[in-house]
């Protein structure tokens, strides 16, 4: 199969086995980092299928070395994103890089804020206002002076704004609604039928369906304001979160990923997020290189019988 042909991986797991590539030829990959590699590698079809693309698109800058080859692989990020499953993001009218996020007031006042790497298109015409969610998060204020329809779009279906606040998250299992304020219509794309979810209610739109009704997370708009607020999370989904803002692999040691935290934590400055569990969890922090970082058991904490 050419690289053109392989099947996508996710940006996620792309960055992460760029983070690796970087991590073993910078020369500081020691005994450690090479098993922790090959744990990751072994650990799913989708980390062992992104090696290998990766390596077909490295293959292509092997004449360079040192600093010139740190870029270049840096460099890989965009181009296999391109070839593997991201074009949509990088044709997208608006985006967001990683880490970074963006306001936008739109012709009919709308505003609309882009969280980290997301990408919108905006389609508005004479019969209706049209956002397309290509990749990320992002949070709507709907303009109230403008009688079209105010619809966002995603490959999971529709949602119709009822003079409202809400976000919209795409996750791997689908599309995340929360309203914040007013109402919203949800419409799976296989289905006819509309269900409105009212302030203060989320659910998991599929393209078959949409899961339960389920209470807003406390905080859910929190990153507006540069903050994540977690009530009672798993380790391990308080790191894959920050992780999002941050270029490189963010991980957790398994012995570690269930343990509970709550607070807030800053999205801007994500290296002080992760300083700030050290003195409330039994946790350390490995920096093997800048872009891979994963959170370890404590020393004292592993001698504990």
């Amino acid at each position: 199969m050419s690289p053109l042909n392989a099947k996508p991986v996710s940006a996620r797991v792309l960055d992460a086995a760029i983070a690796w590539q970087l991590s073993l030829d910078s020369g500081e990959g020691n005994p450690m980092a090479r098993e922790e590699f090959a744990k990751w590698h072994a650990a799913d079809e989708e980390h062992a299928r992104a090696w290998r693309q990766l390596g077909m698109l490295d293959q292509r800058f092997s004449v360079a070395s040192g600093p010139a080859r740190s870029a270049l692989l840096l460099g890989l990020a965009l181009f296999a994103g391109e070839r593997y499953g991201q074009l949509d993001y990088w044709l997208a009218d608006q985006r967001t890089a990683t880490g970074e996020q963006r306001t936008l007031r739109l012709t009919d006042g709308t505003l609309i804020n882009l969280n980290t790497h997301s990408a919108v298109d905006v389609r508005f015409d004479e019969k209706q206002r049209r956002i397309v969610l290509q990749a990320g998060e992002i949070l709507v204020e709907t303009g109230h002076n403008d009688a079209r329809p105010f619809i966002v779009e995603t490959r999971e279906g529709h949602l119709r704004a009822l003079g409202t606040r809400f976000l919209v998250k795409r996750e791997e299992q689908g599309t995340r609604l929360s309203v914040l304020q007013s109402a919203v219509a949800a419409r799976p794309e296989s289905g006819q039928d509309e269900q409105i979810l009212k302030e203060g209610q989320q659910v998991l739109m599929r393209r078959d369906g949409l899961g339960p009704l389920l209470a807003l997370n406390p905080g859910a708009d929190a990153w507006t304001r540069g903050m994540l607020v977690v009530d009672n999370a798993r380790l391990a989904d308080l790191v894959s979160e920050l992780g999002r803002y941050r270029r490189g692999h963010l991980g957790v040691a398994d012995e570690v990923a269930d343990l509970r935290i709550t607070g807030s934590f800053p999205l801007h400055d994500t290296d002080l997020a992760l300083s700030a569990l050290l003195p409330t969890l039994p946790v350390a922090i490995e920096r093997h290189t800048p872009w891979w970082v994963i959170l370890v058991a404590r020393a004292e904490s592993k001698a504990k019988p």
